[in-house]
């Protein structure tokens, strides 16, 4: 089923329609219809980024359709359960607990069971010891006097932990923080999170449309902020 015709999106558009005809247009032929159907980026990534703002900034009132639409198009539901355990390293523990009880109501619906997730203790991924090595006393190195016990939680948890759970892939992790960096307009850290996404994989073309996926669900001002380190970071990387 397309977004367009779910029943949460089929009610948004009868609210439309009675307050601003022209936003229900915009949204039926631009919103759902050009970008959601561009063959540039797959429905599995529109949908981790739309889930990733919606999540980023509590924007919950449609997010069912979202994650309904998730996992009709690729998104399991560990890589959902993963998705909103790190974003609430990223966007604060209220965002995500939001977000926990609009899935849980899908998730029950869909049938899906705890059996379906990650355990939360498990095998984590390998990392490449020297540059995680370099990560953590770079950070040590500029913050440890200052806020020893957060870097510490960020050396041992964020980065030796949450990152390193194979839940969801590295390239994921690296595009829906990218992606909530955007959207909460925290560009001072985008260049070293939008490197370490297109060293994971994501390429220059995915990036670039990523951002126009972000445009619509966290605002034009939000990518434009953030369009010239974009830019730089592309500039920095070899062709």
């Amino acid at each position: 089923m397309r977004l367009s015709e779910r029943p949460g999106i089929l009610s948004m558009f009868e609210d439309m329609h009675s307050v601003s005809p022209v936003l229900e247009r915009y949204t039926k032929q631009v919103l759902l219809g050009a970008l959601w159907e561009g063959p540039e980026l797959s429905g599995r990534d529109r949908s981790l980024v739309a889930l990733t703002v919606m999540i980023s900034r509590n924007q919950t009132a449609h997010m069912a359709s979202y994650l309904d639409l998730a996992l009709d198009s690729g998104v399991s539901p560990d890589e959902i359960s993963e998705v909103i355990a790190h974003l609430a390293f990223y966007t604060g523990w209220a965002n995500a607990m939001l977000a926990v009880a609009v899935t849980k109501v899908i998730f029950e619906r869909r049938g899906i069971t705890t059996d379906q997730l990650s355990p939360a203790t498990i095998d984590l991924l390998p990392v490449d010891a020297i540059a995680e090595e370099q990560r953590a006393r770079a950070v040590v190195d500029k913050f440890g006097t200052t806020v020893p016990e957060l870097v510490q939680f960020t050396n041992d948890v964020l980065f030796a932990d949450v990152w390193r759970r194979p839940g969801l892939s590295l390239r994921d992790r690296s595009l829906i923080t990218v992606c909530m960096v955007i959207a909460t307009s925290q560009v001072t850290v985008l260049s070293y999170y939008l490197n370490r996404s297109m060293d994971s994989g994501l390429t220059r073309v995915e990036v670039s449309h990523i951002m126009t996926q972000l445009a619509f669900y966290s605002g034009w001002s939000t990518v434009y902020s953030a369009l010239p380190v974009v830019k730089d970071v592309f500039e920095s990387r070899p062709n």
